[in-house]
């Protein structure tokens, strides 16, 4: 059964974030997603806020099946921060509560055990979020955070480095793997235009890729596949050449990031999120190897790099986040390793 997350990592959110929770007190959020990666994060961050500084912080979280979390979480199921409203996000019925805001997290990730057929993708994504936005007018919500995708951008030519929110890139329209961009970028939309039309705060968060406690270790995450082998004692096996070229913000990291953007970023402007200190997957595995507990094991690639093809990127460009908001990267890639492979150790 999974554990709560590490006191330092919460401590770490605390530390960083500490003026907007008193923004926060008398809140009372709705939160979409929050049984996901990203949402159990939110939700103990929020839970070791409240507790520490004492605050009068709710937060009522929509599931299509709260009874499957609650037995895999019940140290969160069972708090009294937290309720439960069981619905799905494409129609849910409106509780009569007043909300002041909302975290809008449903499919921020893939990682289902069966992948959704892409037109259901495309639809949970797209109905869901105009059915949240209609809910923040009914409930009075103040702000809005849409938690999106780096994939909005489509694939990043390879003469860019960092990818930033001005670039005006695509997914293939003609492909149907685009489901889940493209459903992530018509979101963005609708969050505009219900900002332009309506007034409402709409803060959109275009989030990259991350590691820590909670993610996937058998999904199709090349990191949690590394740390993965690393946790039963196996060489570490990089499917492929090992070229392509990602970045990895801590968890922890990202909570300091979603909640900043919420209370501080400005209307209908996107950030990025993630790190900018890019690396190729193959020296991912050396970095995961690396690590103390992965001393015994070794990387290795399947095939070499192909001579004179530049390698692909999924990297983002930070400067908006940093000098708008003031976020960085606190916690070092090596160290975030370190911190997620201790958490999974009995």
């Amino acid at each position: 059964m999974p554990r709560p997350l590490p006191p330092a990592d919460l401590e770490h959110v605390l530390a960083h974030t500490r003026p907007l929770w008193d923004e926060l007190e008398g809140a009372r959020l709705f939160i979409t997603g929050g049984t996901g990666f990203f949402g159990i994060w939110l939700l103990e961050s929020l839970i070791f806020a409240r507790e520490q500084l004492r605050l009068d912080i709710h937060a009522t979280i929509l599931s299509r099946s709260p009874g499957a979390f609650h037995t895999r979480l019940p140290h969160l199921a069972k708090n009294p921060a937290l309720d439960w409203l069981t619905g799905d996000v494409r129609d849910f019925a409106f509780p009569a509560t007043p909300f002041t805001h909302i975290i809008h997290g449903a499919t921020e990730i893939h990682v289902r055990g069966v992948p959704e057929p892409p037109l259901t993708s495309f639809d949970t994504i797209v109905q869901g979020t105009r059915r949240v936005l209609d809910f923040a007018l009914h409930a009075g919500a103040r702000n809005v955070l849409l938690i999106g995708s780096g994939a909005v951008y489509g694939p990043q030519p390879p003469e860019l480095t960092h990818i930033p929110e001005h670039y005006n890139g695509a997914p293939d329209c003609s492909d149907a793997t685009s489901a889940y961009a493209e459903g992530k970028r018509a979101a963005e939309l609708l969050g505009t235009l219900y900002a332009q039309q309506f007034g409402l705060e709409t803060k959109i968060a275009r989030c990259f890729t991350f590691v820590g406690p909670h993610l996937p270790m058998d999904k199709h995450f090349a990191i949690g596949n590394f740390m993965n082998d690393v946790l039963h004692g196996r060489n570490i096996t990089v499917q492929g050449d090992g070229s392509p070229l990602r970045s990895y913000l801590h968890m922890a990291d990202l909570v300091i990031w979603l909640l900043t953007i919420l209370l501080k970023g400005q209307v209908g402007r996107p950030y990025n999120v993630g790190s900018d200190q890019s690396l190729n997957i193959a020296a991912l595995a050396g970095l995961v190897a690396d690590t103390p507990l992965g001393r015994q094991q070794q990387s290795q690639t399947l095939r070499p790099p192909a001579s004179g093809k530049a390698p692909q990127r999924y990297v983002p460009d930070i400067t908006r986040a940093r000098q708008e908001l003031g976020l960085t990267v606190r916690i070092p890639l090596a160290e975030a390793i370190r911190r997620t492979l201790e958490w999974h150790l009995p």
